[in-house]
This record gives C-alpha cells, sequence and structure tokens, in this order.
C-alpha cells in the first residue's frame, strides 16, 4: 500500500468536456513528491485542461483532485501559495524589464529575489546580462528562462510547466530539462506537459494522453519494454510512395512516418527484413534500406494508440 505522506498529487475520476467535446474522461493517477513527472501527448490530448485543473484554473466537471493534500476547488486558495506554474504561453508583462517583472512576482508571494536566490541562480545568470531589458524584447529561449525563475521565486512545493519548450529552438529545449534535472535536487515536484516524445527520457514516470484519455502510465524504460512487436526501419528515394507499398505488404500491422524513415510493426514471430527488400527491389524502389530497430517512446505510443489493453502501470 502506498504511503499517502509520499504523494503529491492525487486525480480520482477527473473528467472535462467543453460542450460536445471531452477533454479529459476518467483520469486517475497519482503523482509522487519530489517527482519528475510528464504528459505526453499531441496537441488536443487534455494536458493542458488536466494541469489546469491541478493549477486551480479549471473545474472539473466530475471527480475530484487534490496538490499535497488540499482539494483544487475547496482549498484553491491553499494551492495556489505553494505551487509555480508556467502556462504555454508567454504571459509576463512584456513591458516591464527583466529585473522588474521577477521583483513584482517575488512581491506579491511577500518575498523577495534575495531570499530565494539560490533556487533560480543558474537559470537567471544566463538572462542577468538583460536585466534592464523588457519582456517583450527577449529571444523564446530567454523568455522561457524567465518565466521559470518567475514561477520559482516563492519557492513551490510543487511546479506546473505546461508545454513549457513549445516554440523554442532545440538548444534551449535541451538547456530547460537540464534545468529541471537540478531542481530535482530540491525536492520539488514537477508536472511537466510537452508533445515531444523526445522529452519523455528526461521524466521519472510519463503518461501517455490521446484524446482526453491516460493509455498508458510508467517509467520512460517501462513503457518501450512494453512494446511487443519487431520494428523495421524503412527508406527509399520516394518516400511518399513507400508508406502506401510498405503497409500493404504481409505480417506488417502498422507503418508511419518518423523521421526520415518508415516504421513498421511486424507481426510476433515474422521475420521481414530480408523479405520486405525484396520486395520493395521489386517495386522499383531503388537501394531500399530496411533494418531493425530498437523503439522509442514514439512507437510505444503508437501501438498504445491501437491497443485494446492500455499500460497503466500506476
Amino acid at each position: 500500500m502506498e504511503d499517502p505522506t509520499s504523494i503529491s498529487v492525487v486525480i480520482d475520476q477527473v473528467s472535462k468536456a467543453y460542450n460536445t467535446t471531452h477533454a479529459l474522461e476518467n483520469i486517475n493517477l497519482s503523482i509522487g513528491k519530489g517527482e519528475l513527472f510528464g504528459f505526453i501527448g499531441p496537441d488536443g490530448a487534455g494536458k493542458t485542461t488536466l494541469i489546469r485543473i491541478l493549477a486551480t484554473l479549471l473545474l472539473p466537471d466530475k471527480g475530484h483532485a487534490t496538490v499535497e493534500g488540499y482539494d483544487t476547488v475547496k482549498d484553491y486558495r491553499k494551492i495556489r501559495q505553494i505551487v509555480g506554474y508556467m502556462p504555454g504561453r508567454f504571459s509576463l508583462y512584456q513591458d516591464l524589464s527583466v529585473e522588474e517583472n521577477l521583483n513584482f512576482f517575488a512581491s506579491i508571494f511577500k518575498t523577495s529575489i534575495k531570499e530565494n536566490y539560490h533556487l533560480i541562480e543558474d537559470i537567471y545568470k544566463q538572462i542577468e546580462p538583460f536585466r534592464t531589458r523588457p519582456a517583450g524584447k527577449l529571444s523564446g529561449g530567454m523568455k522561457q528562462k524567465l518565466a521559470l525563475c518567475c514561477a520559482l521565486i516563492h519557492k513551490p512545493v510543487i511546479l506546473f510547466l505546461d508545454e513549457p519548450t513549445t516554440g523554442v529552438d532545440a538548444v534551449s529545449r535541451k538547456e530547460f530539462w537540464d534545468m529541471l534535472d537540478k531542481l530535482k535536487a530540491e525536492r520539488i515536484t514537477i508536472l511537466v506537459s510537452t508533445p515531444y516524445m523526445d522529452e519523455a527520457s528526461r521524466c521519472n514516470r510519463v503518461a501517455l494522453m490521446q484524446e482526453g484519455r491516460i493509455l498508458g502510465v510508467d517509467t520512460p524504460e517501462g513503457i518501450v519494454k512494453s512494446y511487443e512487436n519487431d520494428l523495421l526501419a524503412v527508406k527509399s528515394a520516394n518516400m511518399y510512395q513507400l508508406l502506401f507499398d510498405v503497409v500493404k505488404y504481409p505480417g506488417i500491422i502498422r507503418a508511419y512516418r518518423s523521421g526520415e524513415f518508415i516504421h513498421a510493426a511486424v507481426e510476433k514471430g515474422k521475420q521481414l527484413e530480408d523479405s520486405l527488400k525484396d520486395y520493395l527491389i521489386g517495386l522499383r524502389h531503388e537501394n531500399p534500406i530496411v533494418r531493425n530497430i530498437v523503439p522509442s517512446v514514439e512507437d510505444s505510443f503508437m501501438a498504445l494508440m491501437n491497443s485494446p489493453h492500455p499500460l497503466t502501470n500506476d
């Protein structure tokens, strides 16, 4: 039995709809203290709605949730004092400078930059040369760092980050996740949503979401390990036609574009690497590449979308 004192967030049968659109359907989940937990899924999966409910910005239609033992509806004032929230869209005051924004958010929580400087020091040093610049004139990566500093300045117990790396460059994305790794040492519980499957590997556990449902909850390694089929990476000069030809081949369960390759899931027990290549050569695909690969979180997500038995290791 799980120790309730080790749990930071409990979500019990939470549902939310916008008119006829079901944003969330019967979400059940618990998240441990100090955990870096990721909600992974495409746009429209329900990630933002769930984070807004936990941050007390939306009311669930059904079910309830608690954050650090406080009910998100009844105890919303108490929750807002102990959480840091970084919305998907940059929402700081664009005409205030970097330093002015940070001082403003510190004053709201009756603290100061000096009091909790150790929490933001590594991040703030990167934007300190621009401390007098208006926030609206910062680059995307710098805005991201400033928003994180403002969310941390009051030393929150839990941090909600809604798609914080969307729209920033690859280098800034990596730097941001490196910063989150350092924050874990402070025992801050971090909930982050992202549409980028590759970011799942930086989390302790992830929930794969699609159309308001949780398809699977596990460690990134556990989700990949749950993948039951062999997987082929296939490539040729005519990638558009290749997808149609691969998906028609007997023994291929599904095929989809993944970067510069097509990933093809193979029925259990079938070895298709050589025969598929011969088949593609016969269809006049020039120098086709067919090789076995290790599945990723994205491949596992695609499999779970088509599975009648979702992974629920909560």
